[in-house]
């Protein structure tokens, strides 16, 4: 082969012909079904009919960022609110390496095999840097995912936890409407997460790993405080004794506590999800803490308190977002920040004379 008057080695070989497509509209058909949406009252029929695939539509409304996402996603949580069953919401959150993931799915799968709905909704760490997640709580929980009876939505915190958490509670609402009576919320790990998580559940359960140092030592008190039910997990071969010296421990410092307004007494136990030991201990206490406070109201209340606690959360929200969304504030935004950076400028100044362009922005379109 010659190749700009020089001889190469190289030789090409024509290529074969490409078979026919079988249907040359195939690929745009995909296409636009794939993007299209469907109606309200599509979404809201196959919520109530159990079709998964149109839940998961839904939650994605829920979290997509598009404004006319989030107006389809508000009037199918408006219309579905309605179908909310009488359900068990259960935060489920413990240190790293406690095994929340081998948890939950045997756990789940008690809960499925007694009858029971089961939703999980895992909140999935997000990179600070890419803002990209995994997602891999259904590669880790095969069995689960495969049962007719258990919805699995990882979702990523991309780095905002209000905004994750908001999200969470709509999609509760959704999978309530869908008929599943138990919920569990799983996040992320040890830290600010719980306390947003607390706020949307009715039973918070701690999972511990015994053997890794002084029992009580990296866990902040507040987070023990909410805690409804302590798991040592991971109770079985040599590890039984350490996990049985580790349940005594946190029964201690339970007692230690100040009473809870729910009138239930926490405690702590010792569970394996390899051997299935424990869990229908955990499923037991549970249903013994439900019994308990529906009985005396605290269920009610706490639900009813939880909502207004959201509602101030959301316009909260609303306003941080309009504020940074708003022109003005955006193109200024750089300008004040390198004033306070340079220091020609206060923070607290800075920050009110923004706010001052945005308010007068506002008072224009009014």
């Amino acid at each position: 082969m010659q190749e700009n008057g020089f001889e190469s080695a190289l030789k090409v070989n024509e290529g074969v012909d490409q078979p026919p497509v079988v249907n040359p509209y195939l690929g745009n058909f995909y296409k636009k079904n794939r993007t299209r949406l469907l109606t309200e009252e599509e979404y809201v029929n196959g919520i109530k009919a159990g079709n998964t695939t149109i839940l998961s539509q839904a939650i994605t409304l829920v979290e997509s960022s598009l404004p006319e996402h989030r107006e389809l996603a508000q009037k199918i949580i408006s219309r579905c609110i309605h179908f909310a069953t009488d359900s068990m919401r259960i935060g489920i959150t413990g240190v790293p390496g406690a095994g929340k993931s081998t948890f939950i799915e045997a756990f789940g799968s008690l809960i499925t095999n007694k009858g029971h709905k089961l939703a999980v909704l895992a909140i999935d760490p997000s990179s600070e840097k890419s803002k990209g997640s995994i997602l891999g709580d259904k590669t880790r929980m095969e069995t689960l995912c495969n049962d007719p009876n258990a919805f699995i939505r990882p979702s990523p915190s991309s780095g905002s936890l209000g905004g994750v958490a908001r999200k969470t509670r709509e999609s509760i609402i959704l999978c309530e409407a869908a008929g599943y009576d138990v919920i569990f919320i799983e996040t992320v790990g040890v830290g600010q997460s719980e306390t947003a998580v607390h706020s949307m559940s009715d039973f918070f359960l701690l999972l511990m790993l015994a053997g890794a140092g002084d029992e009580l030592q990296g866990i902040k008190r507040g987070i023990m405080e909410m805690s409804d039910l302590i798991a040592i997990t991971k109770s079985d071969g040599n590890n039984r004794e350490k996990a049985t010296l580790a349940r005594a421990l946190y029964k201690n410092a339970l007692h230690l506590f100040p009473p809870t307004d729910s009138g239930w007494e926490p405690t702590a136990v010792t569970t394996s999800s390899v051997t299935r030991e424990g869990l229908e201990d955990v499923l037991e206490i549970i249903h013994k803490y439900f019994e308990l406070t529906r009985a005396n109201g605290y269920y009610l209340n706490k639900r009813r308190e939880q909502s207004r606690y959201w509602m101030y959360e959301t316009i909260q929200e609303d306003l941080r977002n309009r504020f940074y969304e708003n022109e003005v504030v955006k193109s200024n935004l750089g300008h004040y920040e390198n004033m306070v950076l340079e220091g020609k400028l206060s923070s607290f100044a800075a920050a009110g004379e923004l706010i001052e362009k945005y308010n007068s922005t506002h008072k224009h379109n009014i």
